[in-house]
This record gives structure tokens, sequence and C-alpha cells, in this order.
């Protein structure tokens, strides 16, 4: 790690040296020299990993999906890591400029090297929809490299604006800490754990005082069950938890990261530091936490209250993601929530209940004909409660799964929840259902998918959707019973008693902040359960 203060001078006697602030400056350079003078391997523990057959082309991406160039032009070098380049591109369509990372194939070596490739791509396209994490916007290969298009983001590392100030003010750090540690909740919340949390790992949007930060780099990130137990040494040397270094550990263990993280926010240095890998992990350990050097003295006793309970070396006495965002420190004016923030997946889920049944239809379609890249991340979530590997979801089920993760829910609550997925009123939810009703909104956008979801409704490829192909729409379904007029009307615009392209696409690029009334009977609250049974903090 580089923190460190560019501006610092060094023109104190040898013999000041005693002095706090000569005690931080030591630290930060010491840390500087030792970070800058060779690159870290990512994996901390060498382990035995089978040499590949050899790469093809077309052998990493599990679905194919063109060629890079195709689409965009690459533009001048923005980074370069261990793996490849990091390049500015730009959509030959829209003009539109994004970062290409070109990951090489001769640099996997291993199958474990590809594996990690794409799991990266799938773990980015799971948590695509979280307002503070990079955003996919698709993965290409060809004989050379796997390319991966995502958002840009221009404003550098939180790692170099650290080294800029040398340490941020309460009220900033904690701005930058809600948002970091609320990526680290969406994450555990959706059945990933980053793994590689670090200062390095989140870029600004752009170079404003105020820009938007967001996590990037999933290389390390893996997806997981509550439960599972990981004894692989993955991450960087200051941030990572002392559970890693023990080999026996779960998602607890980015909360350990991100409260370095915090901490070094506060004061630009380290909390366990030392001048050797080893001496480093010894002070992770066992080393302690020290408030006494400057600034800390001036720090309020709340920030501290925080990064003590945060930095707890027993995992199982550590706090979670959200009563981290719950400590009235971390809260805006100081105030926490009264209840659990909905995870991502009850968030989809009541966007779901709330549409109507053409549009429940549509996405339905839409996740049938994604890639695998896209949907593994939902097929994990989905084997988390299908714990028979039945591929159905009962009432039963979704009971169990539910009180074995620790929700509070009703049976009727638990009701609603399997009415609101259950499509075909089969009476369970079947991974199909499960697909199209966790699916981020995103997909709508996505004029492929569109086209996709009303041809199949337009049988005839009239360019109409009418009564009769809707029936027919239903049957295959397996849907009994469906008042077809009144599903076309809710897309129908013009009153024609038939749905054309555009009234397809208005229907379902729009809110359903209306629809959700007429379903408030049907849906009761099951909001506050479902996040403790999916967030595994």
């Amino acid at each position: 790690m580089k923190i460190h203060n560019k501006d610092m001078k060094h023109e104190e006697d040898k013999d000041s040296k005693s002095s706090s602030e000569d005690q931080v400056n030591h630290i930060r350079e010491v840390v500087k020299k030792e970070e800058l003078s060779k690159p870290k391997p990512k994996m901390l523990q060498t382990v035995k990993r089978v040499k590949t057959s050899g790469l093809e082309e077309d052998s990493v991406l599990l679905t194919k999906s063109g060629n890079l160039k195709e689409y965009y032009n690459l533009g001048i070098e923005l980074g370069k890591g261990q793996y490849g380049i990091t390049s500015l591109c730009i959509e030959k369509a829209t003009r539109k400029k994004y970062a290409c990372k070109s990951i090489a194939k001769e640099k996997l070596l291993v199958d474990d090297d590809v594996e990690d490739v794409r799991r990266e791509i799938q773990i980015m396209h799971h948590l695509i929809g979280s307002p503070n994490v990079i955003s996919i916007e698709g993965a290409y290969e060809d004989s050379a490299a796997v390319h991966v298009v995502m958002e840009l983001c221009a404003g550098g590392e939180l790692f170099d604006r650290i080294v800029e100030k040398g340490h941020y003010t309460e009220r900033k750090a904690a701005k930058l800490a809600r948002t970091i540690v609320s990526v680290v909740e969406a994450c555990h919340s959706l059945g990933v754990m980053h793994r590689d949390l670090k200062p390095e790992n989140f870029l600004f949007v752009d170079e404003k005082e105020d820009s938007t930060l967001k996590a990037i780099d999933f290389g390390m990130s893996v997806f997981f069950k509550p439960g599972d137990v990981f004894t692989d040494m993955v991450g960087s040397p200051y941030y990572i938890a002392p559970e890693v270094l023990r080999k026996k550990y779960g998602p607890e263990a980015d909360v350990w990261s991100a409260g370095v993280i915090i901490y070094i926010l506060l004061c630009g240095t380290p909390p366990f530091w030392g001048e050797s890998e080893q001496e480093i992990f010894k002070e992770v350990l066992d080393g302690d936490l020290d408030f006494s050097l400057d600034p800390w003295p001036t720090i309020s006793e709340s920030a501290k209250d925080l990064i003590r309970k945060m930095l707890v070396r027993d995992p199982r006495n550590r706090i979670t993601a959200h009563e981290v965002l719950c400590h009235p420190w971390i809260q805006v004016d100081g105030v926490a929530p009264d209840k659990p923030l909905d995870s991502a997946v009850l968030s989809r889920l009541k966007q779901f209940s709330a549409m109507n049944k053409l549009k429940k239809m549509a996405l339905r379609i839409i996740a049938e004909n994604l890639s695998e890249e896209e949907i593994s991340g939902l097929k994990e979530m989905f084997k988390m409660i299908d714990t028979d590997n039945s591929g159905q979801i009962t009432f039963e089920k979704l009971k169990i799964g539910l009180k074995t993760f620790g929700a509070n829910l009703t049976e009727p609550e638990i009701y609603d929840l399997m009415q609101a997925a259950d499509v075909d009123n089969s009476g369970t939810i079947d991974y199909g259902e499960f697909l199209a009703a966790t699916l981020h909104l995103n997909k709508v956008d996505r004029e492929d998918h569109l086209v996709a979801a009303f041809s199949y409704f337009d049988k005839d490829a009239s360019g109409y959707i009418t009564q009769d192909e809707l029936q027919q729409a239903c049957e295959e379904f397996g849907m009994e019973n469906i008042h077809l007029e009144e599903m076309i009307q809710e897309a129908d615009q013009n009153n024609d008693g038939r749905v054309d392209y555009n009234e397809f696409v208005a229907m379902m690029q729009r809110g359903d902040v209306d629809l959700s009334k007429s379903v408030q009977k049907s849906t009761t609250n099951f909001g506050i359960g479902f996040m403790e049974a999916l967030s595994v903090c």
C-alpha cells in the first residue's frame, strides 16, 4: 500500500523521531517504500494449480458474443495490471465512452486462472444495478484475449485521493464509508464475497470533489452460501482479516477490510503495519488497535467505537455490514434506520409483484435468452433456497430455508412471496420463474431483448400482439383463467384492441408504481425478514 503525503517535509531532527507526528510520517514512508518496491500478487498462498491444455479461441467465455472490434474502437491505455491492459473504449453505434479490460490469454496459465476470469464476469453481471458497483456492458473473446467492457470511471482511485489529502475530515470519511459498506452489504445480500477490498479498488466516476465512488476488480470475488467456509488465502496484506490468515473464513472478512479502509480514511495510515509482509500479518493477528497518535485524539469516540466493532478479531463477534450502516457515526445526521434495508433480491421481487402479467411473461422470455455469464449469479441464489436440487421451490422448502437463514416471516408473508413469483399458479416457484422475478430491470433497456420478447408474442409477425396470440402464449406458459382483454388494455395506449411494438416497449420500460396499488392486498409487506434470509452478513 502506498499511503503517504506527497507534500510531507522530512526536515526534522533525528532526536525528534519520538514525536507522534514523526511516528506517523515514519509509518507512511515505510508503507510507501514497501509497497512501491514490487507488485504484490493477490493470491497470498501458493496452491497446487492444474495447468491448462492450451487455450484456443472462444475457450474462456461460456457464451459467444461476437468480436469486440465489431462494436467498439479501442483508444488510449488507461492502466496495466498483472493479467492485461485497461483501455479507453468507444462504442461505434453511440460514440459513448467505456473502459475495456483486455485479459491476455497467454497469462491464463492454469485452469484456475480461466475459472477466475469466468467467475469475475459472472459476478459483475450478477451485481448489475448496485449503484456503487462498476457496471459491466459485455464480454468478448478473440484468439488473444478476453475483453470486458465496463463503465468508465475517470475520477481516479480513492487511494490517490487519500494520498493527496493525507486523510479526510470525519464528515467526508463517513460519507465515503457509507458507500464502501453499502457495497459490502449489496454484495453479501446477493451471495457474493469481494475478498480484496482496498482503496485501490474504488474509483470515482469523475474528478469532482463529491463524485460518486464505485467498487471495481472482482477478480478475487466468489459466490457463497450461508455457512460456507473458505480456506484459500486471498487479499492484500494491510486489509486481510485475521481469519483469512488462519484459513477459515466467511463474508465477515469483508467487514474487517472495510474497517481498515475507514481507519485509513481518518488518519492516513493502516491500523496494522510492518516493514515486511510477515510483520504485517503478525500485527493483523495480534497487534493492538492504536488510537493514541495524531489525529486520533481529536477524532470522535463514535468513529472509534465503529472501528473497534469492525476490527474485532473473532468474526462471530464482528458487526455485520448492515449493523455498520445503522451505526450513529456513519448515518446521515446520526439517524439510524428503524428497519433493515431491502436486499437486492427482495427489491426485485417487490418490483416483480407490482407488474402486470404481460410484463412478467416478457421478463421470463428475456431471462431464458440470457447468457450463462448473466444468470449464473441468480442460479446460485436459486440453489441456496432449493436445498434438495429438485428445480422447484415449494412453500415448505421456502419456509424452512428462510427459517434456516434467520428470517422472521409469518406464513402469510411467505405465501405472498410465493404468489408474487409463481406466475403459472402451480404452487411452486420453478427456476425460470425465479430468474424472471429476480432479474434486474436494466435488461429491459436492451433493444435485442425487447425485440426477442415481442417476437415471441407476435406469432404471425404482423407487428401486433392480439388477444388470440396472447392466449396462445398463456397456454404455453401454463396459465389458466386469464383475463386477456385486461392484459391487452394495460399496454394498449390507443385502444385499438392490440399491442404494437412501441406500446410494448413503453409498457416494459415504465415504472410500476401505479400497479403496486392494485396488488397491495395480495402482497403483504414481507420486506423485513427476506433481507435477513438472503443477506448473509
